[in-house]
This record gives C-alpha cells, structure tokens and sequence, in this order.
C-alpha cells in the first residue's frame, strides 16, 4: 500500500485513474473527486472483490486517515491500492472541481 500526495494523485486523476471515495453516502453526496466511485468504508471488505487488480486504485476519503485503513485493507486482498494524503478536503482547498450529488 502507498501513500500518495495530491500532486501525484492529481496528475494520475488528469489520466484518468480509478478512484474509490470511502466516506458516506451523505459526505459524498455533499462533494466529491469527479468520477470517484463510493464505497462506504464499512463496505469496503464486503465489495472489494470489485476493484480491477491490473491498474492503482486511488483511494480518498475526508482527510486521508479512512482511506489509509482502506487502502491497507485492499492491498492485502491484491489490490494495488494508493491513499491519497489530505484527502477530498485537500483536494478542494487547493481549488481543484468537485462533483455533488450521488452516484447513478
């Protein structure tokens, strides 16, 4: 498992990584990475069998301290998961776009 800064994850987000946002439905829901996917971290050992395991899973979360736990969780089950340092709070302070609303 890695730890990521949000100049790194930014420069893989532009290339289009797959990205799992862990927090819950209602933070999510009041903004986001544009194109992360939710998954709750509580659902996280029941959907992991989701994730691709021939491409980094960018992980993010509020601050940085669920995606870690995540991240290390997917990446003893085979995932090469990444946590992304600061998180979505992080990603929004430095001015980069959030998406709003719930998945479809």
């Amino acid at each position: 498992m890695q730890e990521v800064d949000l100049d790194s994850f930014h420069d893989a987000h532009s290339s289009g990584a797959y990205v799992v946002d862990v927090r819950e439905t209602h933070e999510y829901h009041r903004g986001h990475v544009p194109g992360a996917r939710l998954m709750p971290l509580g659902v996280v050992p029941l959907r992991v069998q989701e994730l691709p395991r021939d491409e980094p899973v960018y992980v993010i979360c509020a601050s940085g301290h669920r995606s870690y736990t995540a991240a290390e969780h997917m990446a003893k089950v085979g995932v090469d998961a990444r946590s992304v340092r600061g998180g979505t709070l992080a990603w929004a302070k430095a001015g980069r776009p959030l998406e709003f609303g719930l998945p479809e």
